[in-house]
């Protein structure tokens, strides 16, 4: 068995397509506000990137970029400042903070209806029980994947290797929705291999380079790494591929799987914060 491919950056594409064409019916430019704490080169990477995506899709990006000492009270008033303001639609706070600045206090002061990230605790809440709010948008990628890849997912088990609030937690939330079995599984699991081997569907997401060896995966499942190693020779994921694909029917690889779905999503959920914010004012 050889995996099939699932190719993020296609998915991704056509997202970016849709999420186009959304801004044309609303007739305005949704705003993305992004804003980056000292010069983490990673996180610069990132921030650029949001910004061409912004662009392309025919958004407003609105990039703060602040030097590494600014005080976390500094950056609580610009959360702030970009709440009132009506031309920003989605906040982004781009993790990770300098170690000075308390990453939940600012999470906890950007408004939940413009929390396009998800992490705010009231987002989470209505992840949590069942309701409309924002989902963060690298498990939201993951679930679209699956869904695209396999149709129904009701009845399938599920095992989310890795608890992080940024993916495990939301994926395996995620999944419940969409009726699977879940277990989440973590550094504290028993035999975590024989864990992994039950899984119709697994999730990895550990930031462990190559962690998933094949004979983990259960033959015929499908497997989403969400990992992204910088390691000699380029990136790599969670999962050690050539093995994991010789065992799997489908696999994303990376780069180029779940990290193009991650941008999509989080241009998805700015229009969508937009197209609500125009639903209120109708009302």
């Amino acid at each position: 068995m050889t995996a099939a491919l699932i190719d993020g950056k296609a998915h991704a594409a056509a997202l970016r397509a849709d999420v186009a064409a959304g801004v044309t019916r609303l007739g305005r430019a949704p705003g993305l506000a992004v804003v980056l704490v000292g010069d983490d080169p990673a996180s610069g990477v990132y921030v650029r990137a949001k910004g061409k995506a912004c662009r392309e899709a025919g958004m407003a990006s609105f990039e703060h970029r602040l030097p590494a000492e600014t005080t976390q009270d500094a950056l609580l008033a610009l959360v702030r400042r970009l709440n009132a303001d009506p031309a920003v639609d989605g906040i982004l706070v781009q993790l990770p903070l300098p170690d000075h600045i308390n990453p939940d206090a600012v999470i906890a002061t950007i408004d939940p209806d413009k929390d396009v990230d998800g992490f705010h605790p009231v987002n989470v809440g209505r992840l949590a029980s069942g309701l409309h709010g924002f989902v963060p948008c690298t498990p939201l990628g993951c679930l679209m994947l699956l869904k695209d890849t396999l149709g129904d997912l009701s009845g399938l088990e599920a095992v989310v290797v890795g608890r992080s609030n940024i993916v495990g937690k939301p994926m395996a939330q995620l999944l419940l929705g969409a009726n699977a079995t879940v277990t989440v599984a973590h550094s504290k699991s028993r035999d975590l291999p024989a864990l992994c081997r039950r899984a119709d569907i697994l999730v990895a997401a550990v930031g462990r380079p190559g962690m998933i060896r094949g004979d983990w995966v259960k033959p015929g499942a499908t497997v989403i790494d969400v990992g992204i190693n910088r390691v000699e020779g380029g990136l790599v994921g969670d999962v050690a591929y050539d093995e994991v694909a010789a065992h799997a029917a489908h696999i994303t690889p990376v780069p180029g799987g779940v990290g193009p779905m991650t941008i999509a999503c989080l241009l998805r959920n700015t229009l969508t914060s937009a197209e609500r914010r125009r639903m209120k004012e109708a009302a």
